[in-house]
């Protein structure tokens, strides 16, 4: 304490000074930070006011309106120095705009916010635009608020739940229908569930007069039907479908997808057509940099003539599972396990990709020999080429080929953090097949049977998930559905799924869901012990032809 009491006594007043005012900083104490303010500036000649002191200050007043008794003086005393700062030439950064932004913001000068934060250019943030787009949310002036969203999206900024909300909620009260829907749709492509304050603003819309009027008496139902098959399931985005009032209630989900309230049937959501093909031209953008040219080429006209795959298995990765130990090492009973399996749920081979070392190394067991030739033959087995890195083939086939993956690898390694798409989340949880192995049995943990995300139906519903569950059977719905529909749903008591609608992919994943599900496989093959190797191999060896495999 003494030595703490020593030190502020030898602090000169320029660090005093500093000292004061971080701490009233601190506790966002604004009367002792209006004195610091005014003794710098009768003291000029020891104190020199510097940008971090400017904006200090400014941050000391946007957190001081919020109080009514300090509303008044934060607002006064922070347009004061934001004008004594430009006396002294001193360009103010984002940090010093966003701070004025709020302070004109509170004045309900939402244009001004506007125009504070547009001078920052590029270095604008969200914080930097929030004053203005809340400021207009709030003072039901819709158009600009609209303005203010289209700016920050030319910047790249992307708006989070609050500032959607917001937007929603404006939209709502003038009754803009079109925008509603649309912001629905931009809150179910940003986050995966609503908060509380959310779902009370999109129930007001469902539980209005507008609601109820608009909306398509007789859509397409083949067109909405072709457009949630484009957009993988989940959404059309074609608008408001049937008229009538709405019922908005509280519901839960069934484990298998089914919604307790009106029987929908809720679906796992994938990507679009457009974003597979966008995201299958990347991987092999980058697999071609990175790998030997024409081998992956190579390997791009192979999967065109052999395209007939519900899954990929990533072999090395299940072939080393749990093989950590002193005698441990590739086992090939563990890939014939999960090749098996797969089989015998869609009664289609999966696509094995291994580096040909490997299959090599295998080739030189003769008890494996007859199987590995057989699944080059039927196509089964794809051998990665000498120097490169599997990971490029196994994620190319099962994105080009829409398939399934069955791996444990996370794809958090630099290659996968390279294709930076923001869909890449989506698109693990709809493909992405992990397993395990208990007593030898192998058990798959097939992708979930439905999203938690904001869900529009073929029939014009909406399944809306909330925020604060972490057990996914307790999580709370707002189930929103026509009360025409809801009434006949409920004589069916649940939605039926039309065979058409359903893709191979999701009959796979159907008839091996249960969450998960386990087989016992036998053959000889189940007592064969692993082979020594690792899970990445580099080679400078020359690189034979696929068939050559066999030799």
């Amino acid at each position: 304490m003494d030595k703490a009491k020593n030190k502020k006594k030898n602090l000169t007043p320029e660090g005093q000074f500093r000292s004061s005012l971080d701490n009233c900083s601190k506790t966002k104490d604004l009367s002792t930070a209006i004195s610091l303010y005014e003794s710098a500036i009768s003291d000029a000649s020891t104190i020199r006011l510097s940008s971090n002191h400017f904006n200090s200050f400014l941050y000391i007043c946007s957190n001081s309106f919020s109080d009514p008794s300090t509303k008044n003086d934060a607002i006064q005393f922070g347009f004061r120095v934001f004008e004594h700062m430009g006396s002294c030439n001193i360009t103010p950064n984002e940090a010093t705009v966003t701070a004025v932004a709020r302070l004109a913001a509170a004045t309900d000068d939402g244009d001004r916010a506007f125009e504070l934060a547009k001078g920052v250019g590029n270095c604008g943030k969200l914080r930097t635009y929030g004053p203005a787009l809340f400021c207009f949310c709030k003072m039901g002036e819709a158009d600009k608020a609209y303005q203010v969203e289209e700016h920050m999206r030319s910047l790249g900024l992307q708006l989070e739940e609050a500032e959607l909300a917001g937007l929603l909620k404006v939209s709502v009260e003038k009754e803009r229908e079109e925008k509603v829907y649309q912001y629905l749709h931009k809150l179910r492509m940003s986050i995966r569930s609503v908060s509380d304050s959310t779902a009370e603003i999109i129930q007001s819309w469902f539980g209005g007069k507008m609601a109820t009027k608009v909306g398509l008496s007789n859509g397409d139902m083949d067109q909405v039907k072709e457009a949630i098959l484009q957009n993988g399931g989940g959404w059309h985005g074609l608008g408001w479908l049937r008229k009538g009032k709405w019922l908005a209630q509280r519901s839960q989900i069934a484990p298998d997808g089914r919604c307790l309230s009106c029987g929908e049937q809720l679906v796992c959501v994938d990507i679009d057509r457009a974003e597979t093909e966008r995201f299958a031209e990347s991987v092999a953008s980058l697999a071609m940099e990175r790998e030997v040219h024409s081998n992956f080429k190579e390997f791009q006209d192979w999967l065109e003539k052999h395209s007939d795959y519900d899954a990929v298995v990533d072999a090395a990765n299940v072939g080393l599972f749990q093989q950590n130990f002193a005698e441990g090492g590739f086992s090939i009973a563990q890939l014939v396990a999960v090749v098996k399996e797969l089989h015998s749920r869609s009664n289609k081979w999966p696509l094995v990709i291994l580096h040909k070392k490997r299959v090599r190394t295998l080739f030189e067991n003769a008890g494996y020999r007859e199987l590995l030739e057989e699944w080059i033959n039927e196509k089964i087995l794809y051998g990665t080429p000498f120097g490169s890195n599997d990971d490029w083939y196994w994620l190319y086939a099962a994105v080009k080929r829409k398939c399934l993956l069955v791996t444990n690898d996370e794809m958090r390694d630099h290659i996968f953090e390279l294709l930076g798409s923001s869909f890449f989340a989506r698109w693990k949880e709809r493909h992405q097949v992990k397993y395990t192995f208990v007593k030898g049995e192998i058990k798959l943990l097939m992708p979930p049977t439905y999203s938690v995300v904001i869900q529009e139906s073929e029939n014009g519903s909406w399944h809306v998930p909330l925020a604060g569950e972490m057990v996914e059977s307790s999580r709370t719905w707002l189930c929103i559905t026509r009360q025409a529909s809801c009434e006949s749903d409920s004589k069916q008591h649940a939605s039926v799924v039309e065979a058409s609608q359903v893709s191979e992919l999701d009959q796979i994943a159907a008839c091996c869901h249960s969450d998960s599900f386990t087989s016992q496989n036998g053959g000889s093959l189940n007592k064969c012990s692993g082979l020594a190797g690792k899970r990445k191999e580099r080679s400078a060896s020359p690189t034979p032809s696929h068939s050559s495999l066999q030799s």
